[in-house]
């Protein structure tokens, strides 16, 4: 039988596309780099087929088990896959130069008010896909919200939803894993955390519908507003 979720005191947030705004930082920079060099493609779907390519780094590089090469080296990996998908003829130069966007994240609106009211009554941590380094950057500089841990996956050498990510966390937060609660906007992250004992609230912010799957998210919200009026019983 699962712990009621009175028993979470630790909230566990997925940081890219669930706390940060990807999109937000991503889709200017493509449209200023496109507009540099002529390139007629809109930035917009670019991002899109960029992003779903990233998915699929992430996923070979777990499954594949040829050697874990972190967050940054996936973005890459995948935007010179996009550009040679679209035709768009590049250089090393301007792939750092995309890349470096990452460093410039904020996070969305309503994530940034939320974690702070969410902060006022529970441990609040990072558990990211994203390389230590970047991580440390992006939730020590770029939020506002004090997290307690930045726990990166660098520490297992698997993405989520790789089951060793989230006994990882329960391990170096030295809590049952009944006692945290992962916050992610996507369903396999949520998935993936509930397979191994964790509570789940699922920030519904793309209305994506959830997998189809016994492991339901316990709390299902649209944006972190919501998600911290739900908790903390507003």
């Amino acid at each position: 039988m699962e712990r009621p979720i009175s028993d979470v005191r630790t909230l566990t947030f997925d940081m890219f596309g669930t706390v940060l705004d990807l999109s937000g930082t991503i889709v200017p920079a493509l449209r200023e780099s496109f507009r540099s060099t002529g390139t007629g493609t809109d930035p917009s779907k670019f991002w899109d087929d960029w992003r779903s390519r990233q998915r699929i780094e992430q996923h070979q590089d777990t499954i594949l088990m040829l050697g874990h090469t972190g967050y940054l080296d996936s973005v890459g990996r995948a935007l010179r896959h996009t550009l040679r998908r679209h035709g768009i003829e590049h250089d090393n130069t301007a792939v750092l130069g995309l890349q470096k966007a990452f460093e410039r994240l904020r996070p969305f609106d309503d994530a940034q008010q939320g974690l702070l009211r969410l902060g006022e009554h529970y441990r609040l941590v990072a558990l990211s896909n994203g390389d230590q380094k970047l991580l440390d950057h992006l939730a020590g500089n770029n939020v506002q919200a004090e997290f307690d841990r930045h726990l990166s996956v660098d520490r297992v050498g698997r993405f989520k939803p790789h089951p060793s990510v989230y006994r990882m966390a329960a391990a170096e937060l030295g809590c049952e894993p009944g006692e945290i609660m992962m916050v992610a906007s996507h369903s396999f992250d949520i998935l993936g955390a509930r397979a191994c004992g964790y509570r789940g609230a699922y920030v519904n912010r793309y209305r994506l519908p959830y997998e189809e799957s016994s492991l339901a998210p316990d709390i299902e919200v649209s944006d972190f507003t919501e998600l911290a009026d739900r908790l903390l019983g507003s």
